[in-house]
């Protein structure tokens, strides 16, 4: 990939001189380094974007099916759990209760 642009930032010279030491500790020159910390740093926050999208999805869709009355209250749902887990452990007994 052709380099054509040239990025400029200021830091602390402590942090500078530990960065350069530490890219040099590892054979790699620092714009090296800086490259693939900024390809991390787009990818995490592209993530956490459609991770948050994501979720909102869920949210709006859950939202809608309450409003439309497709829900169970808690009372209903431990029920139906517990109805499971007594046929779940009649199957693991060998009984099918």
């Amino acid at each position: 990939m052709p380099k054509e642009a040239v990025f400029t930032m200021k830091l602390e010279p402590e942090l500078r001189e530990a960065f350069m030491a530490e890219a040099e500790a590892s054979d790699r020159p620092a714009s090296q380094v800086v490259r693939e910390l900024m390809r991390e740093f787009v990818a995490r926050q592209r993530h956490a974007r459609e991770y948050e999208a994501f979720l909102r999805s869920k949210i709006d869709t859950a939202r809608a099916q309450i409003a439309a009355g497709q829900h169970a209250s808690s009372t209903e749902v431990e029920a139906r759990f517990a109805a499971r887990r007594t046929r779940l452990r009649g199957k693991a007994r060998g009984t099918d209760a």
